[in-house]
């Protein structure tokens, strides 16, 4: 086995239908909180100011935007300090958890979260933010929430195009996670049993969108997805994802859904757990198979044109893309590898898998 170092960072997980409603006010007393900023969307601003709102919440930042710009955190810093918030609480997706987040990296301020959708974020130390056409991430611990609810019952509205995209966000989490640069044999277990999770409850919840058993499988395969990724972090993947969410406003999880089948196939020569544990999870003869089998099976996007990037901008992506630190993939990427990678992606052809040695140990 190799050598590895494994560390997540600490969080509190209550999980069960009802929890937002039934125990939320109590953890936030945990946290010994008095005076709560909400961060949300106005989608998620009303069932939160219902009867299930806690006490606690003295305030309500409802401007969050996908990717997180600069503009929006800088004003709900600055209600935070006009309310005098002690802690703050999200409710809804990603971009609800990164708002807090962003938030929190400036004030040190705790966050309960409360997610409403499968991106895994809510257990992760990563932060994002976005200036101009330019998305910039980092980590750290003050972000991560003291605290995630996670209640089924709170995802059963979600529409079938939404659920899918996020449900693939997540297993972009898990696959990546056996490639990223912290890639271990505990992620390795983790990520693969979120795969699993994630392939057998997606398809029930497509086929019957009130599913209470399916809902609650796609939430604990967000965790396990989250968690994977927090130890694993980031690699190729979610580079490119976010170079094409900053610069040319791509919805979030459709970029995940769409690039993760052409990275996955790109690397799985150098890694073999890919093929050995991910693609029968997927019930595919490698990943790229089992990735486009399930995509076909909830009819989620397959090309960049289809979620808005434009051949023109194929060049400028390429050039973004290559502008990261991608020293830490297992195989060697230069331009022609992101631009197979990119285009393939924009024209949504099928990715093919080639033959190339690993330059670092991946276990199988």
């Amino acid at each position: 086995m190799r050598p590895f170092t494994y560390e997540t960072p600490a969080a509190r997980v209550v999980f069960g239908p009802g929890c937002a409603g039934g125990a939320l006010a109590e953890e936030i007393e945990r946290l010994g909180a008095r005076r709560v900023l909400l961060v949300t969307t106005p989608r998620n601003a009303a069932p939160a100011a219902g009867p299930t709102r806690p006490p606690h919440v003295v305030a309500v930042f409802d401007g969050v935007r996908e990717h997180v710009p600069v503009e929006t955190v800088d004003q709900a810093v600055a209600l935070a300090a006009r309310t005098g918030t002690d802690a703050l609480l999200s409710v809804g997706g990603g971009a609800a958890t990164g708002t807090a987040k962003a938030i929190a990296l400036r004030t040190s301020l705790p966050i309960v979260a409360v997610p409403t959708t499968y991106a895994g974020s809510e257990v992760t130390p990563v932060w994002g933010t976005t200036e101009g056409a330019r998305k910039t991430t980092g980590r750290s611990p003050l972000v991560v929430p003291k605290t995630v609810l996670y209640d089924p019952a709170l995802t059963m509205s979600l529409p079938a195009a939404t659920t899918a995209a996020s449900a693939m966000n997540a297993m972009a989490h898990c696959v990546e996670a056996f490639y990223a640069p912290g890639a271990n044999p505990i992620t390795d277990l983790v990520a693969a049993e979120g795969v699993r999770v994630i392939a057998d409850a997606l398809p029930a919840v497509m086929a019957d969108l009130g599913d209470p058993a399916g809902r609650a499988g796609l939430l604990y395969g967000a965790y396990l997805a989250g968690s994977a990724f927090a130890a694993a972090g980031s690699g190729l993947h979610h580079k490119i994802c976010h170079v094409l969410g900053g610069a040319f406003g791509l919805p979030h999880a459709e970029t995940h859904t769409v690039l993760l089948p052409h990275v996955a196939a790109f690397n799985e020569p150098a890694v073999p757990a890919l093929r050995t544990r991910v693609a029968p999870a997927l019930g595919g003869v490698d990943v790229a198979d089992g990735l486009a089998r399930l995509a076909a099976r909830i009819g989620a996007p397959v090309s960049l044109a289809q979620i808005g990037l434009a051949q023109g901008d194929l060049d400028t992506a390429i050039k973004l893309v290559l502008e990261q630190d991608l020293g830490g993939n297992p195989r060697p990427v230069g331009e022609p590898e992101v631009r197979r990678i990119l285009t393939g992606a924009l024209h949504g052809r099928p990715p093919a898998t080639t033959a190339q040695p690993a330059t670092r140990g991946v276990s199988p």
